[in-house]
Formats: C-alpha cells, structure tokens, sequence
C-alpha cells in the first residue's frame, strides 16, 4: 500500500492565511496524534528496514524510496510507549521535514482532520517523553482529542544527528 499525497503549490496571496488547518490523524496506542498534512509526503505499508549498526533504538534502519535513502523511526519506541508490534496496520508515514525525507512507523493512519481555530485547545505544560514544545495544540472534534505535533521539534537537533550517524 502506497499513498501518494501531492501538494500543488498555491498562488501567492496577500491577504492573511486560511486559519483552518489539515492534520493527519494517526495513532500509537491508546492515543491520536495529528501531524501538519503539508508535510507528508506519502503513507507506506510497513516493511522491515536495513538495520544501521549503532543506530539508536528508535531508528529501525533505512528504506530506499526511489532512489532516496529514508531513515525509518519507530514513535512507539521513540515516545517511550510499551509493547511494539508490528501488524497490517502498521505504516510509515514518509515526511518532508526541512532538507530531509524521514519515515515514521505508527500503528495506523485514521484519517485527515480540518481543524479551525475554535477546535484547538492550548497544550499543557507536562513533563514526558515528547518535549511540550513539541506539541502544537490539542485538537477537538466531538468527542475526540487529537495531540497536534509540530514535527519539526519532535525531530528535532538530537533525533536529526541520532539520524545523520545512523545512515
């Protein structure tokens, strides 16, 4: 399974941007996180990556992507998250992140989400396995809560060179 996400480039506009985002909704256990759409590049089926000698855990290997070495990270391993397993609901989710092609294993992809302004709640400052920085905002939708990450802070500096060393 491969899904191709294209983004055609918007015209350059000068009054103020749309306040309503997309985000992709996926999972990890128990809970939903969402993702900026703009930065997917494609969702995959799991399979098993290259293993990089002295990777750290969280990074499973690499895959060629037509012709593109991606490194894949596991977020259940990275977030600290118990029992990782890999089913037919596993995928990766490919990100254009800066310069850089990284895939991410989650547990399964829902669905894409358009959120306004009034849908999205502050996150609380907590200590945990994802830097608070990191997380853009809790979105609602009925009764559903969304963990919105910004993506570029959750790979940030230390997971890009643990990434750099590893490929």
């Amino acid at each position: 399974m491969s899904t191709v996400l294209n983004h055609a480039p918007q015209a350059a506009r000068t009054d103020a941007p749309t306040p309503i985002r997309e985000f992709l909704a996926f999972k990890l256990g128990n809970e939903e996180y969402g993702v900026d759409i703009l930065r997917v590049q494609e969702i995959r089926s799991y399979e098993q990556p290259t293993h990089m000698v002295n990777a750290p855990d969280h990074v499973l290997g690499v895959v060629n992507l037509r012709g593109v070495i991606v490194p894949i990270i596991d977020m259940r391993i990275q977030f600290g998250l118990p029992e990782v397993r890999y089913d037919n609901f596993t995928v990766v989710i490919v990100l254009n992140i800066g310069n850089k092609v990284v895939g991410m294993v989650v547990d399964a992809v829902s669905d894409v989400i358009t959120l306004t302004p009034e849908q999205l709640r502050p996150a609380p400052e907590i200590s945990g396995a994802i830097d608070s920085s990191a997380v853009l905002a809790l979105g609602t939708v009925n009764d559903r809560m969304l963990i919105l990450l910004d993506i570029e802070k959750v790979m940030g500096t230390s997971n890009t060179e643990s990434i750099a060393q590893a490929v």
